[in-house]
């Protein structure tokens, strides 16, 4: 009868690149179902508030003024107003690629690959720009 070939320790040792696209893999998966959720919890309570009434349609009501701003979503948030959670969810899925950029320069930062480290400060910038500035 054959022996199996011995299992080398090496086959379950994962590189650095592997690890590095499993954590980009959970902050993504994390980011998303927390905006999902918090995004329910918003539509939950407008529904609870708003529920029985009937839209009018004819005239469109945008965001409130006072949910512009993230001052103003923070403190909508802290009394409970639907409609800042649920911008607050937006925020988080808004969020959740930023962070992953973010997150990346500080692993290729550890892993001393410069380049990339510039080409993601650069995809950065941008990504700020696009949010804030324009």
């Amino acid at each position: 009868m054959e022996q199996p070939a011995p299992i080398d320790r090496d086959d379950f040792v994962m590189n650095d690149d592997t690890i590095l696209d499993i954590r980009i893999g959970m902050l993504l998966k994390i980011g998303m179902l927390t905006s999902a959720a918090v995004i329910l919890l918003g539509g939950v309570l407008f529904l609870l508030h708003h529920g029985h009434s009937t839209p009018n349609y004819t005239v469109f009501h945008g965001v409130p003024d006072n949910l512009n701003s993230l001052a103003g979503i923070a403190a909508g948030v802290r009394h409970g107003n639907d409609l800042a959670i649920i911008q607050l969810g937006m925020l988080l899925l808004i969020a959740t690629p930023v962070a992953r950029v973010v997150f990346s320069i500080f692993a290729f930062l550890s892993e001393r690959d410069y380049l990339y480290v510039t080409i993601s400060t650069i995809v950065l910038a941008v990504l700020l720009y696009s949010l804030i500035w324009h």
